[in-house]
């Protein structure tokens, strides 16, 4: 009954991105061409120590943004000063791929970003050195699948774009094929 259908994201991956990518890099062999790996999705939650049911909200949230359950992580270390205690919950985080990475990356560039508030583009110079790039966001009330009303205090989350991508130009190259909206520097 149900196809399987690959995700309109990953088609422009194979029909327009890697020609273009081989093109400018002049790559000779299409393994070379960079991809997207995953995509991680954390959300620390400081305020986690003094209210535990926070964790619970942000793993809902996380579950409906992303549609896979995310992982609870835990206080490597204890720290007096903030209350902490080693193996507290701390925060959530969720590793896409494949599918479920395609898909919400397609809904991220083309439905969540532009309801960011006083949005000029994304930072051009958050790439770690590898190819990896990161995103703050300051709210998760961007994304569609979360109902505004029932959301009891705003979050922010890190978002992970890790790609194969040997440099940072490379991988800036790739996610702006890919529409990500970077900002003109």
């Amino acid at each position: 009954m149900s196809e399987n259908v690959s995700p309109r994201l990953h088609g422009k991956y194979k029909s327009e991105v890697v020609p273009a990518l081989m093109k400018r890099f002049n790559y000779t062999n299409v393994m070379q061409v960079p991809r997207l790996k995953s995509i991680v999705l954390n959300m620390g939650l400081g305020e986690a120590v003094g209210n535990p049911k926070m964790v619970d909200a942000a793993v809902s949230e996380l579950t409906q943004i992303t549609g896979q359950k995310p992982v609870v992580t835990k206080a490597k270390k204890s720290i007096a000063t903030f209350k902490l205690r080693e193996g507290m919950p701390i925060g959530a985080k969720v590793t896409l791929r494949r599918e479920r990475m395609w898909e919400f990356m397609d809904r991220l560039v083309t439905l969540s970003l532009p309801r960011v508030r006083d949005f000029r583009g994304t930072s051009p110079k958050a790439f770690d050195g590898s190819g990896n790039y990161t995103l703050g966001l300051k709210e998760q009330i961007v994304f569609p699948e979360i109902d505004f009303d029932k959301v009891e205090k705003i979050k922010g989350m890190n978002i992970t774009f890790v790609t194969t991508a040997d440099s940072d130009e490379e991988a800036k190259e790739l996610l702006a094929n890919l529409g990500m909206p970077f900002r003109s520097t």
